[in-house]
């Protein structure tokens, strides 16, 4: 058998293989669970490619914008969408990682990239934080109101 017919061979086993997974839907599975990965790759690259020194520092900011909304697109397709409702200031939160990873690395030190993180990425915080009170917040109050109650019978004899 000759090398040729060898790897002939080889080229002819992969297809059938990956015709095979094609029709088991092993592909479409992958394809529809992890395509967030497709932001992910480019966002780890381009931070790969700052720090090997081929780029310049302003790509960090989609670096950093890429890789926090495939990480929150990711969540969202393995534990469902439906905590998107409460997820969404996490957009803001990506463009804040990249402007202040542009800020952190460049070697200007941009005050403008500092605070325009610093806002970002707060309002995001605020935001969540709301979101997450409006969502369970009832929850939060009745916790309190037991939690008060309960100290103003019970955990003072003086009365009142």
């Amino acid at each position: 058998m000759s090398k040729n017919q060898y790897s002939v061979g080889i080229l002819i086993l992969a297809a059938g293989v990956v015709i095979l997974l094609g029709k088991l839907g092993v592909f479409s599975f992958i394809g529809s669970v992890f395509w967030p990965l497709f932001l992910l790759i480019p966002g780890i690259l381009l931070h790969v490619l700052y720090f090997g020194r081929m780029l310049p520092a302003v790509l960090l900011i989609p670096a950093g914008m890429l890789s926090v909304y495939s990480l929150l697109f990711l969540f969202c397709n393995l534990f469902g969408w439906t905590y998107m409702r409460y997820l969404w200031p996490l957009f803001l939160l990506g463009a804040a990682v990249g402007l202040y990873e542009f800020y952190l690395f460049d070697s200007s030190k941009s005050r403008t990239a500092f605070v325009s993180a610093v806002a970002l990425g707060g309002s995001a915080l605020l935001l969540f934080a709301m979101m997450l009170l409006w969502g369970f917040g009832i929850y939060l109050i009745a916790v309190v109101l037991i939690v008060l109650g309960a100290w103003m019978a019970f955990g003072r004899r003086i009365r009142w």
